[in-house]
């Protein structure tokens, strides 16, 4: 059966990076982040399967009640709050990442469109903090195996089932990563 998701070798924008499964860290333990920038002054990303319990309405002031979940993006400036969306043009100074996936824009719009009740949970995903490398950094990590480069065009980013994402890829990437998707979270527990 051939797999789902394709690897890559080569960062770049819209692909997702999903952890060893031994990775140690508080962060990136088992995440998937999507790549949303990657040029020659390092790569920028959000991890997709962390939720926090945190309404965003008490992260960012005059935020009205929304009923969405937010993630931890990653360590990088954990006191900023960023968004990925599938809104486009309707949010202005959004960066494109790929096909229906866009990448912050004017907050203030995005509060119009709530009260408007013209975004849906499901359109919009909010991040505490990000995930950065200084150039060359994601290169050397991903020579380490740290990270397995996939292709994100099978998975729907804006689904609330990021909890279990970095299972379900490996799971859909055929028998080589199947044990990955199974293997205990700390080996020498086995």
């Amino acid at each position: 059966m051939e797999p789902i998701f394709k690897t890559y070798k080569k960062p770049q924008s819209g692909l997702l990076l999903l952890s060893d499964p031994f990775l140690k860290d508080i962060y990136f333990s088992r995440s998937v982040v999507l790549l949303a920038e990657h040029n020659a002054e390092g790569s920028f990303g959000l991890i997709l399967n962390k939720p926090i319990d945190i309404p965003v309405n008490d992260l960012i002031p005059d935020f009205p009640a929304f009923d969405s979940k937010v993630y931890m993006g990653g360590p990088v400036k954990p006191d900023n709050v960023f968004f990925l969306h599938s809104l486009g043009n309707l949010i202005e100074d959004s960066i494109k990442i790929k096909n229906n996936l866009y990448f912050g824009g004017d907050v203030e719009r995005v509060k119009e469109l709530i009260l408007l009740d013209k975004i849906k949970p499901n359109e919009i995903k909010f991040f505490i903090g990000y995930s950065g490398w200084t150039p060359n950094q994601l290169e050397d990590e991903l020579k380490e195996k740290s990270w397995l480069l996939v292709d994100s065009k099978n998975q729907n980013l804006m689904d609330n089932i990021q909890q279990i994402l970095w299972k379900n890829i490996l799971q859909k990437m055929g028998s080589k990563y199947f044990v990955w998707s199974v293997a205990p979270i700390d080996p020498q527990l086995n």
